[in-house]
């Protein structure tokens, strides 16, 4: 079990029973005592779950009785850290069960004060299924917030496909909805607010690739210092996949360019190790090329289907009739994330888009539980 699993241990669940002490005084907590002996052993999502449930049973029904203790809890030293994770879900599962449009604003308000310890972009996910629009027309308040933490939350709760949350359909299915919120905070002072508006926008170009390239130029009309690193994060994957208006909005442009079959320093490569290759990357056009190199390993599966993932690797200049050489060593060493399976692997070289023909190449050895 990874460390992430022991961010909410026992002791996180006791200081937040020492804290709940503190604002109620004889209140008895029996659940979330229990809580804290019975999350061991489980994982990070469970965890939260354990302990936010406990303080649904322990906590007076009701959710003025909630907030009141909650905004308590807020003036308390030890209260903060890990313990705001499953208070602040707590607060939004006391707000969705009356239904009111009162204890919902309420709730979002709330969570705004929390996320200043830590981020309430999880539990906001409950409010914005509930009522995708309200909650997403308080979010865009939160956009000119004196607080960076709260003007993030508002982009990064709002994110098509947030890691670790739950998925929010209205968001897939409206994904023009929160460009309101991008544009209100894409030059935002704070470099944590700025990449979670990238973020937010490569999400987006997963749903709605037009969508992106129209605010994108919109960005480049009006940027600040930061805005190209903010387009250029933002702009990632449409980068990969070639997207014509994506590479010119980043200054890629070309009129003629080529890129020949990777060479391989080897036609096989041991698990564990790693593949050489190199490729020649030609400007056959009349004018300077600005180009972006990436390249695509095609991985076998274990159905027998390969899944390809493409990788940055470099941006060139190229003068017309120039010719360039780019090398790459990628790593076939254990990793959590992929499990490596033997067989035939392939491998492309692409520049603005344009992808060169595939080198095949052999995986050795067997496949197994990864650690890393």
């Amino acid at each position: 079990m990874g460390t992430m699993d022991e961010l909410i241990d026992p002791g996180v669940v006791a200081r937040l029973r020492d804290s709940l002490t503190a604002v109620a005084p004889g209140l008895p907590l029996p659940a979330l005592t229990e809580a804290g002996r019975a999350i061991p052993g489980k994982r990070l999502r469970d965890r939260v779950d354990i302990v936010r449930d406990a303080l649904l049973t322990d906590v007076p029904a009701g959710f003025p009785a909630a907030r009141r203790m909650v905004l308590d809890l807020l003036k308390v030293p030890q209260f903060g850290g890990w313990s705001i994770w499953p208070t602040s879900e707590f607060v939004t599962a006391r707000a969705l069960e009356t239904g009111s449009t009162t204890d919902f604003d309420a709730a979002m308000e709330v969570l705004a004060q929390l996320t200043i310890g830590l981020s309430s972009e999880f539990a906001v996910r409950d409010l914005l299924i509930a009522r995708p629009e309200r909650a997403l027309g308080v979010m865009r308040s939160w956009t000119g917030h004196e607080n960076e933490h709260v003007r993030r939350l508002a982009t990064e709760g709002s994110r098509s496909y947030l890691p670790w949350a739950k998925r929010v359909p209205w968001l897939i299915a409206h994904p023009d909805a929160t460009r309101g919120i991008l544009d209100a905070i894409y030059r935002d002072p704070a470099e944590y607010v700025r990449r979670s508006v990238a973020n937010h926008l490569n999400d987006l170009s997963r749903v709605d690739p037009a969508l992106v390239a129209e605010i994108g130029r919109g960005w480049h009309g009006q940027p600040d210092v930061n805005t190209p690193w903010v387009l250029r994060h933002g702009l990632r994957t449409l980068v990969k996949k070639g997207d014509p208006e994506s590479l010119s909005l980043l200054g890629y442009k070309g009129d003629g360019l080529s890129v020949g079959l990777p060479r391989l320093s080897s036609p096989s490569v041991p698990q564990g190790g790693a593949l050489e290759f190199s490729a020649v990357v030609t400007n056959d056009g009349s004018i300077d090329a600005a180009v972006a190199i990436d390249y695509s390993i095609g991985f076998l599966r274990a159905n027998g289907s390969v899944s390809p993932k493409t990788f940055k690797l470099a941006s060139r200049r190229l003068a017309p009739g120039e010719s360039v050489v780019v090398s790459k060593t990628h790593s076939f060493r254990p990793i959590t994330t992929r499990t490596y399976y033997p067989g035939r692997h392939s491998v492309t070289v692409q520049v603005n888009g344009k992808v060169s023909p595939s080198a095949d190449f052999a995986l050795e050895g067997d496949a197994g539980p990864q650690q890393g």
